[in-house]
């Protein structure tokens, strides 16, 4: 909220493991996410569907033990908040087992009392909007959203909803630039975009993708900053290359 009154951009990256987290600590990144994507970046799976509760709760921990200095959002899978009540169990145990600092769900006013009643409870609740991965089959597919005047409208009265219900932020994914901006200007709450232009309030990406170890994975939003498969690759071939030639161990590394 304070960098949004203050016009400083926020950064957040999605993180899922111990050792990634440990890495990203000693950076300046504002918030990193634990996203119920790990399901298909480190599981492999062909939607965010199918990761536990108990399942993000085991990356949340191993994150939140390797970064202690960023704000940490974990995520509440699908099919653990489908009533008030199981969204605040979910949630209770996101924040005591898996420890991160709140809580991310999807949608908008369909889960607005859940919202409420979880900040009333002490939960900071960040909401999303856009494209909702865990609506994947009723929304079609990974398209962009609210392109239409009804989707758009629809899409601010459950920015404002969630706003009004107690949400710190938003992630607004995929959805057109003007329409983003649109709505960081009529929240008070920092957006955050991914596929949503720059008229946000920060942004969010997949580490994995970011540093180029998702090659598969080519959407317009996404900018590599480095290209660590070609890297990894190499030392692994590097490595292979001295085993097959004695090259190591070396006598300096026996004991």
């Amino acid at each position: 909220m304070g960098k949004k009154k203050a016009g400083e951009k926020i950064s957040c990256l999605t993180c899922y493991d111990y050792t990634m987290a440990e890495i990203v600590n000693d950076t300046e990144v504002d918030v990193l996410l634990v996203g119920d994507s790990a399901a298909n970046v480190m599981a492999g799976a062909d939607t965010t569907l199918p990761i536990t509760l108990d399942q993000m709760i085991y990356h949340s921990a191993a994150v939140v033990r390797g970064a202690p200095r960023p704000f940490i959002v974990g995520d509440l899978p699908f099919g653990a908040y489908g009533t008030v009540r199981q969204c605040l169990e979910s949630a209770f145990r996101m924040m005591k087992e898996g420890g991160v600092n709140a809580v991310k769900l999807e949608g908008g006013r369909s889960v607005r009392k859940s919202v409420r009643k979880m900040v009333r409870l002490g939960i900071p609740v960040m909401g999303h909007l856009g494209l909702m991965p865990q609506s994947v089959h009723c929304l079609g597919g990974y398209g962009v959203r609210a392109t239409t005047d009804a989707e758009a409208e629809r899409l601010l009265s459950d920015a404002l909803a969630l706003e009004v219900a107690g949400c710190f932020a938003v992630v607004l994914e995929k959805i057109p630039a003007a329409l983003a901006q649109e709505v960081t200007l009529r929240l008070s709450i920092p957006t955050i975009g991914i596929g949503a232009g720059a008229g946000v309030d920060g942004q969010i990406l997949v580490l994995q993708d970011m540093l180029g170890m998702n090659t598969a994975f080519n959407p317009r939003f996404l900018r590599r900053y480095e290209d660590l498969t070609k890297s990894i690759r190499g030392a692994v071939n590097h490595y292979v290359e001295d085993v097959r030639s004695l090259e190591f161990p070396s006598g300096e590394e026996a004991y």
